[in-house]
């Protein structure tokens, strides 16, 4: 005999993305799955007395949110960080570091995040020099939002040992000053990772983006404990935004194994899929560790299969490939991380292994590489449902709009990182664009309707991982005049791109993503009916209840 459900809510308005629920109001959870959904009246009589009952107030139940971009363990680490985001002047950071610096006197390098690019100059970003003024008689640096970029000072690029230069990875640039010696400005991974590897998590964080290996040494016992204490808070931020799932853009086996622990550990809230990162210094035969990933771990809750490469940069730092040269300049087209050929031979090795591939483009010359690569592996190996995707596009040509469909290639999209998204200054971008590269900048309504699969993200911590300000993004974006497209989403759009198929870019469509019977209770329930509220009141909705596997893992006071 089936035991009572341990959870029964009722009285809302659910919104299931499944056809056989609609019409719902209530819904049972019990064993960790989905057991039922009907009427209030039809799930009440199932309850015993040992069930819990919670009266959604007519706010939208809906599945768990799920996050297809993240980097989980640098945004948890980053929680502990000092946060400039919209601090602007010399005298203002100051403001901020000097504080900071008393509070954390134990850090061998005081470390920033969400440091804009003009967080001192309009037209310029900032040296070595006045991170010295801010920051005297330490070792500081400073994080870009985008993660592409760190600023640090004299006494950071000596303990780095990088201040007179240092070989980097293609793509990667220590910006050296007509004397020879760096003006404090680090391009890319494989620039700053010796700046990263003095924070207080000694750059385990990024290990997985930088280099896709595993920390060197071997973390001791008391530093996985500290890592797992920061991915927890990470975890329980994900939780309170609604959040029951998250799709690692970086990883390695160390991750994979700390996550695994705090399963065991019953600290992990979210489920976690973890990819392979292939840098383009590596050997192909590394991707024998991929296989090993997916091999290994293929849980409910922790799991692998994916790699994911870099093409290009940043549209701001001039590193995102370009068809053409970035204006006023007649030669800058930004930095190809792969060659064509060896990105090629890549892209159609992992797909003949049956792995996915997601592959960070955010140049129009970026994103046509991709896709030819994806052509090429298509050609080479057969047509097969592989959801391979690309991450970002946040310009291409027009005649790559279609290409995405034609190629069975997903769109991932960050609604909240486009100048129109409310988060960035509006200005960021288009000056860094030709007129004609604007047309078809951030094109989610190009992608969408040219057929092909639309997902949306936030890559926390690039922008913060709260689900509402990212949805508002998307569907009331600000408008930027009639040089851009109005990219408006629809609400059940948004909230698609969000649930059902981030399920279903992962293949877990059959688990999770919709509120039916047999699948697994992912829910969350709102503190609104979300369905009610102007689009650009949709951040007056919040997270009330968590559940993910059937355990609540937040519940708002």
């Amino acid at each position: 005999m089936t035991p009572p459900p341990d959870l029964i809510i009722v009285n809302g308005a659910l919104i299931t993305f499944d056809p056989t629920t609609q019409g719902a109001t209530a819904i049972a959870i019990g064993g960790g799955e989905i057991r039922a959904l009907g009427s209030d009246t039809e799930m009440r009589a199932l309850a015993g007395p040992e069930t819990r009952l919670i009266d959604a107030g007519k706010a939208t139940v809906m599945p768990g949110f799920i996050d297809s971009h993240v980097h989980l363990f640098c945004g948890s680490v980053e929680l502990g960080y000092l946060d400039l985001h919209g601090v602007q002047g010399l005298a203002a950071l100051k403001d901020a570091v000097v504080p900071y610096a008393a509070n954390t006197p134990d850090d061998p390098m005081l470390f920033a995040v969400q440091a804009d690019y003009a967080i001192l100059h309009a037209d310029k970003t900032p040296t070595r020099h006045e991170l010295d003024i801010v920051c005297p008689d330490r070792p500081f640096a400073m994080f870009a939002p985008d993660h592409h970029t760190v600023w640090a000072n004299t006494a950071a690029l000596q303990l780095a040992g990088i201040l007179h230069g240092g070989e980097t990875a293609a793509g990667c640039e220590i910006v050296m000053g007509s004397d020879g010696v760096a003006t404090g400005e680090l391009r890319e991974p494989g620039a700053y990772a010796a700046v990263l590897a003095l924070t207080r998590h000694g750059g385990r964080d990024l290990a997985g983006l930088i280099s896709g290996k595993d920390p060197v040494p071997k973390p001791s016992r008391l530093d996985c404990a500290k890592d797992k204490e920061a991915l927890a808070r990470g975890m329980q931020h994900c939780a309170a935004q609604g959040i029951t799932g998250v799709q690692c853009m970086d990883g390695n086996f160390y991750q994979l194994e700390l996550l695994t622990e705090m399963e065991a550990e019953g600290t992990l809230l979210c489920r976690v899929s973890v990819p392979f990162h292939l840098r383009p210094e590596d050997p192909l035969d590394r991707l024998s560790e991929a296989a090993v990933m997916a091999a290994t771990y293929t849980g409910d809750m922790v799991y692998s299969g994916t790699v994911k490469m870099f093409i290009d940069g940043v549209i701001e730092g001039r590193t995102a490939l370009m068809l053409q040269p970035y204006p006023d300049t007649t030669d800058t087209y930004g930095d190809p991380v792969f060659s064509a050929e060896h990105f090629n031979v890549a892209c159609t090795r992992i797909d003949e292994m049956g792995l996915q591939i997601a592959v960070h483009a955010i140049g129009d010359g970026g994103v046509r590489r991709t896709l030819d690569a994806y052509q090429a592996a298509q050609t080479e190996n057969g047509k097969r449902d592989s959801r391979h995707r690309i991450e970002h596009l946040e310009t291409m040509h027009p005649d790559d709009v279609p290409r995405l469909a034609a190629l069975g290639a997903v769109a991932s999209i960050q609604p909240g990182h486009a100048p129109f998204g409310g988060i960035f200054p509006p200005g960021g971008v288009g000056k860094y664009l030709h007129p004609h590269q604007i047309a078809t900048a951030y094109p989610w309504t190009q992608l969408r309707d040219s057929g092909a699969p639309v997902i949306f993200s936030t890559d926390w911590p690039v922008i913060g991982i709260d689900v509402m300000t990212n949805i508002k993004a998307a569907i009331a974006p600000l408008d930027l005049g009639p040089d851009w497209v109005d990219q408006t989403q629809s609400l059940m759009q948004t909230l698609a791109s969000y649930t059902r198929d981030n399920a279903w870019v992962e293949f877990r469509e059959h688990q999770k993503g919709r509120l039916a019977p047999g699948l697994l209770a992912d829910i969350v329930v709102l503190s609104h009916d979300i369905t009610a509220l102007d689009p650009s009141r949709i951040t007056d909705a919040s997270a009330r209840l968590t559940i993910c596997n059937g355990q609540i893992t937040f519940e708002a006071s």
